[in-house]
């Protein structure tokens, strides 16, 4: 009488679990193996392998790519769960040895003009901790890059990430107070006299008015609002504005530091325009928070707060 074997059954090795899933992801062989650095061949290999080992295929074969049976849709969600799981505990094991840094990705205007400024108040409080920023307008790919926590801008809701609502966010004209000169800016229909500065980032939100916008609402159609300097970085319309170049549609939150020290003034002391982004921290679900990375994100709440109130109070 033939015995059941005491050896456990460990199934397929790890690299085919990988291969499976980056093409489930991709729907593709070919980018699963330019993820993978490996070739398309040594991809079907290890597909073939896990079918062998399931009896039944995974995916079916089309002309320009592939697409997951039933059995493999089922199998894909536990493989991405189980590989997401193995390379948290990877990280984890990392921990000691960088428990006190924080990796934070930001855009390269808020890096610039809001958070970097403060920062020497964190370090007052966390000497121990490193924070370690990193500029980019790329949304973070928390599965592979060394970021522990994203500050974005826009909408909220980012997919597969627990995100929280940091900092509204408005528009109002701002300028030097240099560039005021004996006649100022007393009212909207001056700035025909003054050069405009526009803000043209890849981050805009739908809901920004562009400085046309802004003057047909206040029924100034006689200022013409196309002209003046234009910039792909909103940190650099506020430095123009700085430097006297003209009179620029700033984001309010960047520029608040910049009006504190009255290097800016908002020259109508008008309320902002409100806009329908916010600033987001992200950071990916799952995630274990070192204490360096909770005493982080409790100082941005914190600055934030008194952000918005200094917002309110008129700054």
């Amino acid at each position: 009488m033939a015995h059941q074997s005491d050896t456990p059954d460990r199934g397929p090795p790890y690299a085919a679990f990988r291969a499976f899933e980056a093409a489930a992801r991709h729907a593709s062989f070919a980018k699963a193996a330019d993820e993978l650095g490996v070739s398309p061949a040594a991809v079907s290999q290890q597909i073939q392998s896990l079918e062998a080992y399931a009896g039944q295929p995974l995916f079916r074969r089309l002309g320009r790519g592939v697409e997951l049976t039933d059995v493999g849709k089922a199998a894909f969600r536990h493989a991405s769960e189980g590989l997401g799981a193995l390379a948290e505990a990877a990280r984890v094991m990392r921990l000691p040895l960088r428990s006190q840094r924080v990796s934070v990705s930001a855009a390269p205007s808020f890096a610039m003009k809001w958070l970097v400024p403060r920062l020497e108040r964190f370090k007052e409080q966390h000497p121990d901790v490193e924070v370690w920023i990193a500029a980019d307008m790329q949304v973070t790919d928390f599965a592979t890059s060394d970021v522990d926590i994203a500050i974005r801008y826009g909408p909220g809701g980012y997919r597969d990430t627990n995100s929280e609502r940091l900092l509204a966010e408005s528009v109002l004209p701002i300028c030097s107070p240099a560039l005021l000169g004996d006649e100022g800016l007393k009212e909207p229909a001056d700035l025909a006299r003054f050069a405009l500065l526009h803000d043209e980032s890849a981050e805009q939100d739908p809901s920004c008015p562009t400085w046309e916008m802004w003057l047909r609402a206040r029924g100034l159609d006689s200022v013409d609002g196309r002209r003046g300097l234009r910039f792909n970085l909103a940190s650099l319309v506020i430095e123009a504005a700085i430097a006297g170049k003209g009179v620029a549609l700033a984001k309010r939150q960047l520029a608040a530091a910049d009006i504190a020290l009255g290097r800016l003034v908002a020259p109508f002391g008008e309320s902002a325009t409100p806009l329908n982004f916010a600033y987001w921290m992200v950071w990916p679900r799952g995630r274990t928070l070192t204490p360096a990375l909770k005493s982080f994100m409790e100082w941005m709440r914190v600055e934030a707060r008194e952000g918005e109130l200094e917002a309110g109070a008129g700054i």
